[in-house]
């Protein structure tokens, strides 16, 4: 639940980037924020990520104000996707299983069919043990994308964050992701970013926003 959120970035202060926004999200819904760029999409996953507070009105999870719980145990029931997935200079295996650190090779390898990665992975040279460079640089916008969505499957949280998750990609890996995407947030929490039509479509509701305020909702 949102309740008359208010925030400006410290760098600008005079500048709304949310303005009393309410918004009140049920177990298990899909929820896509769409507008234009600079409407506070993002901010809004900004916010409840806690990178920052509001300035007034408060984000709660279960009836909690996130500002009474310890980061660490609330982070646990979120899995975001951004829109440009941090990729470790590690193995492909690895940056899938920082997800959840204790997971075993098959949970990381289920993880990567479901997000539609195990096809590449097996096809680099050392499959799921290829080092990927720094930043990932040997993957396509679409491979790191899809590493980044079964890391989010292997976390297996309750609540799901999706920042543009498919902007990165061409038709084929969008296709691949969207799949994955969607069977993901069927038993999760989800709030999706998204510019994309087909991103926001089987979405439970849509809600839109300009400016920093909530301006219509709807199917």
């Amino acid at each position: 639940v949102f309740e008359n959120v208010h925030f400006s970035y410290p760098s600008r202060p005079g500048i709304a980037a949310l303005e009393g926004v309410n918004l009140s999200i049920s177990p298990g819904e899909t929820v896509a924020l769409v507008g234009p760029s600079g409407a506070g999409k993002s901010t809004m996953i900004q916010i409840m990520l806690r990178f920052y507070d509001p300035q007034q009105g408060a984000i709660l999870l279960d009836g909690i104000d996130l500002r009474t719980l310890a980061r660490d145990e609330f982070c646990r029931h979120i899995a975001l996707v951004p829109q440009d997935p941090v990729i470790f200079a590690d193995t492909a295996r690895e940056n899938i299983r920082f997800g959840r650190p204790e997971a075993t090779d098959a949970e990381v390898e289920s993880a990567a069919r479901a997000a539609a990665a195990h096809e590449f992975l097996t096809a680099l040279p050392d499959g799921y043990d290829s080092y990927v460079g720094e930043r990932g640089v040997m993957l396509s916008g679409g491979q790191k994308q899809r590493i980044a969505i079964a890391r989010a499957i292997l976390r297996d949280s309750p609540i799901l964050l999706l920042d543009e998750a498919t902007s990165a990609l061409d038709a084929e890996s969008e296709q691949a992701v969207q799949t994955a995407v969607e069977a993901l947030a069927r038993e999760r929490t989800t709030l999706i970013v998204a510019h994309r039509l087909a991103t926001v479509k089987k979405a439970d509701r849509i809600v839109v926003f300009d400016h920093g305020r909530i301006v219509a909702q709807g199917t």
